[in-house]
C-alpha cells in the first residue's frame, strides 16, 4: 500500500468542506489550533487502502476530496461494503473502542485526506470545548448512519433500496454545495450491489428501469435525477430540497 504525503495550501480555515468537518462551529482562533494538529495531508490513489482491517488505531482521517468505501471482512472471507464516504466526512471512527480498525477504507477515486492524530486531537478537545462537542456530534452521526443502513437493508424491496441510496447520496452532495440532481457515482455497480445486498445484475436492471420510467438518466457513472420527487416517493423518503437546489450546478 502506497500513500504519498503532499503539501497543500488548503487549510482548515479555507477548506471547502469546513462546515461539515471538525472546524464547524469553531472560532478562528480555535481553528488555528486545530490546524496545528492537522497539518499532515495524504493522497490516496483509486484502489489503494487508507487503512486495513486489523490495523492499529492512531489516526482519524478527514476527507478533503474524492470518495472512499469502507468494508468489513467476515470470518468466512466474504466482504461487506458498509459505507460510501464523501468529502467532509471522517473515517476511522469505528476503531475508537477496540483500538484496531474492524474495517478497511479504500479510495474509489484519487482522493485527499487530512490526517488527525487522535491522541493530539483528544488533548486539544479538552482545551477547546467546541471541538469536543463537534467530535461527539460526529460520533453521533456515525451511529445514525449505521441505523440508516440497517433500515435500508431491512425488509425493503430491491427498487426501494436503490432509490433510497440515490436519494441519500443526492442529499449529501446538496449539503456540500453541489448539485442534488447531477453527480458521479464513483463506486462500481458491484460495490453498490454488495452494499444493498443485491446482485450486480439486479442493480444494472434497476438503473435501466429507473431510466425508462423517467426517474434518472445514466451515462456510465454519471447520474442525473430527472424526477427527484418521484424517486423520493419510491424510496419512501420525504423530499426536502427547495427549488433552488434542483439542477443547481456544482461549485468549486
Amino acid at each position: 500500500m502506497r500513500m504519498d504525503q503532499i503539501k497543500s495550501p488548503v487549510r482548515c480555515g479555507n477548506c471547502s468542506v469546513r462546515r461539515l468537518c471538525l472546524p464547524a462551529g469553531l472560532s478562528d482562533q480555535d481553528v488555528d489550533k486545530l490546524e496545528a494538529v492537522t497539518k499532515k495531508k495524504q493522497i490516496v490513489k483509486a484502489g489503494e487502502r487508507l487503512y486495513g482491517a486489523g490495523d492499529s488505531f492512531s489516526n482519524l482521517f478527514a476527507i478533503r476530496s474524492g470518495s472512499f468505501k469502507t468494508a468489513v471482512i467476515a470470518a468466512d472471507g466474504d466482504t461487506q461494503v458498509t459505507h460510501f464516504a464523501l468529502p467532509g466526512e471522517i473515517l476511522g471512527l469505528d476503531a475508537y473502542s477496540g483500538r484496531t480498525h474492524p474495517s478497511y477504507a479504500e479510495a474509489l477515486e484519487t482522493s485527499s485526506v487530512c490526517v488527525l492524530p487522535f491522541a493530539r486531537l483528544e488533548e486539544l478537545a479538552q482545551a477547546v470545548p467546541a471541538l469536543q462537542q463537534q467530535i461527539y456530534a460526529i460520533f453521533s452521526e456515525e451511529l445514525q448512519q449505521e441505523n440508516e443502513i440497517l433500515m435500508l437493508l431491512g425488509k425493503r424491496s430491491a427498487d426501494t433500496r436503490l432509490a433510497a441510496m440515490l436519494i441519500n447520496i443526492s442529499s449529501r452532495y446538496a449539503r456540500r454545495g453541489y448539485s442534488s440532481t447531477r453527480f458521479v457515482l464513483s463506486m462500481p455497480r458491484t460495490d453498490i450491489a454488495n452494499y444493498l445486498g443485491l446482485t450486480a445484475e439486479t442493480v444494472s436492471r434497476l438503473f435501466s428501469r429507473f431510466q425508462k420510467e423517467g426517474l434518472i438518466r445514466v451515462a456510465q457513472r454519471d447520474v442525473e435525477i430527472t424526477d427527484l420527487i418521484g424517486l423520493s416517493e419510491l424510496a419512501g423518503t420525504h423530499c426536502s430540497f427547495d427549488e433552488s437546489e434542483l439542477g443547481r450546478n456544482s461549485v468549486s
